[in-house]
């Protein structure tokens, strides 16, 4: 038997829920098929999730099909809950992304496919509602090859929709070929394109199968399965004990649970994971049921009982820690706890953000404030839902800001000095511009000699070990990269926290070299949107764009069927500062009668458009903010005493290797 781990992901109403329902139900796992407008879909056990007719948590099934044994996780379809997408990404064998013949590729579907190339997940597509009116199959999958890859290719065209067939059509084949050179040239030679250079092929991200289908139907999805049975291949593992946490959440008696993905090895129950904590239970879960299980085997999926110093992305046994999330939430709100207590409240999104950290949630005990930052405004409203469902606590938010970040525009040499008595060390890091949206990246290009290993690696640590703000705003820096180029240390004095404080104050004192001269540089988040009107309120659109300082491509014109009449409507693709756009589906709904349409995701950063005035509305001043100065401490007559940032250069102990402007 084979065993593989697929998730589900597509743009929201694409039909991915109901593909799962789909496989469940073909396969004998369910005896009805259950309907997520209905509320009544197995995948969709949350209460919430049945109120709003949409996917809001990930969640898991299983299912055989011949010599298959299929682990399905079903991930949430709006893009506000991306960042729970994301998580499932990182334990994924393939991913099964559902495309919605009647809207094509939409902008999430774009995100998501980014996400699928960043984390290596070959992928096979099904195309759902090829049953709809004025569908063309091969327009849709000229769409996929020019959008998303050349390699989205037709594996499901030999089969009618109640047949199954494994083969691949005959027209298919070159193309598959076609998408690698050595096997291009095999192919060319003898004629033939074996299984397993198939098998191969989609396991390298070159070939991506497509299948065309009605999930709600039920049509196409056996040979679909068929496919997956034929095409997938298990991944080869170790002996010894590995896992993958993927997600955090909590039952309805409140018990903490830690789902993973057993990336090798087996994990016997009573385990212990997590500095003396074991693992309680191994639960299986099937939708909203589960069965203790003595042991998971690699490839298996289960959530743990007993462990609570775990974390998405955290690797168990032989795994390693998976990286950053690239998806970062770009919105701030104040919590209006109302009549409840404020620390009831601020306990209640602490278990919320264990379950999706990136919610982030802060305190500041100053002002008596708690803020949380989101993706949009209906992951606010799930938010404010939650905590009356599951800790009766009734709050409301205040009004949103934007989450600004800082980048640098030239390399500096920036020196940390802290030298109270009896305590030393001098860091020196090069600071240079990266690539945008590549986040910050660290490396040592000091020699040993210079700097002993145990030094270096403290370095190392401290800049891992908090988020480094820039001096413009206070936000955080970002596209940069940080060498440690030199420094030293005392075989007397130095301990570990002098290079904590060193480290700390030389990017601080970096900063502020290049603020001087102007190179540093507020950045924003930006809006990709896809904005549908009616013809008449074209010209509306575009200047209210132009107006929010976005740009957009030439108009599309398409005829959709409202209300059983055709209404000529354009669409506007283009970007937009996050800023500007907030509130502005509301205008769209107004000024369009309820016709329009605003779909808007998360672009990542660029310069802010309006960076003065925010400067200016922040009134930062970095020299102040003591918990990051970028200020030195220097020794004298047996006392430390304090060296503003822009005299340090001329009484660093080490020689620079990079002066600033040489």
């Amino acid at each position: 038997m084979k065993h593989i781990v697929a998730g589900i992901v597509a743009h929201v109403d694409a039909g991915k829920t109901t593909l799962s329902e789909a496989m469940l139900y073909r396969t004998g796992e369910l005896r009805k098929l259950g309907r997520v407008d209905k509320g009544d879909a197995f995948l969709d056990p949350d209460a919430l999730e049945k109120k709003r007719g949409i996917t809001i948590f990930s969640h898991q099934a299983s299912l055989k099909y011949n010599q298959l044994e299929l682990t399905l996780l079903d991930t949430p379809g709006h893009v506000d809950f991306a960042t729970q997408t994301e998580q499932v990404l990182d334990v994924l064998d393939y991913a099964i992304l559902v495309v919605s013949a009647t809207d094509g590729v939409q902008g999430y579907t774009r995100t998501l496919w980014r996400l699928l190339e960043h984390y290596h997940v070959p992928t096979f597509i099904f195309i759902n509602k090829i049953d709809a009116n004025g569908v063309d199959k091969k327009q849709v999958l000229t769409q996929l090859q020019a959008v998303l890859s050349e390699g989205c290719i037709d594996f499901g065209s030999a089969a009618s929709n109640d047949e199954i067939s494994t083969d691949i059509p005959e027209e298919s084949t070159e193309e598959i070929a076609m998408q690698d050179d050595t096997v291009l040239d095999g192919f060319l030679n003898s004629g033939e394109l074996s299984g397993a250079t198939v098998q191969q092929l989609i396991k390298e991200r070159k070939v991506f199968p497509c299948y065309f289908g009605s999930a709600l139907k039920v049509e196409g999805v056996d040979n679909f399965l068929a496919g997956l049975e034929r095409w997938t291949s298990e991944k080869e593992t170790s002996a010894e004990f590995g896992a993958r946490v993927f997600k955090i959440s909590h039952d309805e008696k409140g018990e903490r649970l830690t789902w993973v993905r057993v990336t090798s090895g087996v994990l016997p129950n009573k385990t212990v994971l997590v500095k003396d904590q074991k693992a309680n239970q191994l639960r299986i879960y099937n939708g909203a049921k589960f069965e203790v299980s003595p042991e998971v085997s690699a490839g298996g999926v289960c959530a743990i009982t007993g462990l609570i110093d775990t974390h998405p992305g955290m690797g168990l046994g032989i795994e390693k820690n998976g990286g950053h999330p690239t998806i970062q939430p770009v919105l701030n709100y104040r919590v209006d706890s109302k009549d409840n207590d404020i620390h009831a409240c601020l306990t209640a999104l602490r278990q919320l953000e264990d379950e999706d950290p990136q919610l982030h949630v802060s305190w500041s005990s100053h002002l008596q404030e708690i803020r949380v930052q989101i993706m949009g405004e209906i992951q606010l409203e799930i938010l404010q839902q939650l905590l009356l469902q599951r800790f009766n606590l009734d709050i409301d938010f205040g009004e949103g800001s934007i989450l600004y970040k800082e980048t640098i525009t030239q390399k500096v040499e920036g020196v940390g000095h802290f030298e109270p008595l009896r305590h030393y060390a001098e860091v020196h890091l090069l600071m240079e511009p990266a690539p945008v949206g590549s986040g910050l990246s660290f490396e040592s290009q000091c020699s040993l000699d210079v700097l002993g290993r145990n030094w270096q690696h403290q370095v190392e640590t401290n800049l891992n070990s908090k988020e480094h703000l820039g001096v413009l705003t206070g936000s955080p820096i970002t596209d940069m990269k940080i060498s440690l180029v030199g420094g030293k240390a005392s075989n007397v004095h130095s301990v570990g926290g002098d290079f904590r404080e060193a480290t700390w104050r030389a990017v601080r004192q970096g900063l502020m070299m290049l603020k001087g001269v102007g190179a540093c540089e507020l950045l924003e988040p930006w809006y990709k949107f896809r904005l549908e009107v009616g013809q008449d309120q074209v010209g509306r659109a575009m200047n209210d764009i132009q107006q929010m300082h976005g740009s957009f491509d030439p108009p599309e014109m398409t005829t959709v069927d409202k209300v059983n009449s055709d209404v000529a409507m354009t669409t506007l693709t283009g970007a937009a500062p996050v800023s500007e756009m907030q509130g502005y589906s509301r205008e769209v709904t107004a000024y369009t009668h309820g016709q329009g349409q605003l779909e808007c995701i998360i672009d990542g950063y660029r310069p802010c458009h309006n960076a003065e005035e925010v400067i200016k509305s922040f009134e930062y001043d970095p020299v102040s903010d003591l918990e990051n100065t970028p200020d030195s401490v220097f020794c004298a007559h047996g006392a430390g005493y304090p060296v503003p940032w822009d005299e340090v250069p001329e009484m660093a102990h080490v020689a620079y290797l990079y002066p600033f402007g040489g």
